[in-house]
């Protein structure tokens, strides 16, 4: 198993520098996504950082084109969310990602929830995510490609 990691000066805190991390997501807190309590309900937080996933996948070459091309797939195995303060609506919401760690059949990166209006840390979610044959319903190594341009990403984060 082939195993790269960034080193500790690259590994921040959550509350870390955001600007070294790539922009993901942008969107709004919509009145209709707000509990009884009246913030953000828990199922969007969770939505929102799945579309910061597909941002993330395209720019290592995980594209739609190459998933439905190559027969392969991804699968979160694990994924942890920190809630750090309220969103509200209207609230303006910017993820931020960042890739931790690649290996031969699986990525894992955190992504970093942020009212953009106010620069305040809202969420942090941590992912483990396996690339997977769809056919044979296996995981899969990584393209040589793919691995590269994670390296990349792991090497000098990228700002969008």
């Amino acid at each position: 198993m082939i195993r790269y990691r960034i080193n500790d000066q690259k590994t921040k805190s959550l509350e870390g520098d955001a600007m070294e991390q790539e922009a993901t997501y942008r969107g709004t807190v919509y009145p209709w996504q707000c509990d009884h309590v009246g913030h953000m309900n828990i199922m969007w937080y969770v939505g929102k950082f799945d579309e910061a996933n597909w941002n993330l996948f395209a720019r290592l070459g995980l594209t739609p084109s190459y998933l439905r091309s190559s027969g392969r797939g991804m699968a979160a195995v694990q994924q942890n969310i920190a809630y750090k303060r309220e969103l509200l609506a209207g609230d303006i919401v910017e993820i931020r990602s960042h890739l931790l760690e690649i290996r031969d059949k699986s990525i894992r990166f955190r992504h970093d929830m942020t009212n953009a209006e106010t620069g305040e840390l809202a969420a942090t979610c941590e992912i483990t995510g396996v690339h997977m044959d769809r056919q044979l319903r296996k995981s899969a190594p990584f393209a040589d490609c793919i691995r590269k341009a994670a390296l990349k990403h792991l090497d000098e984060p990228a700002e969008a």
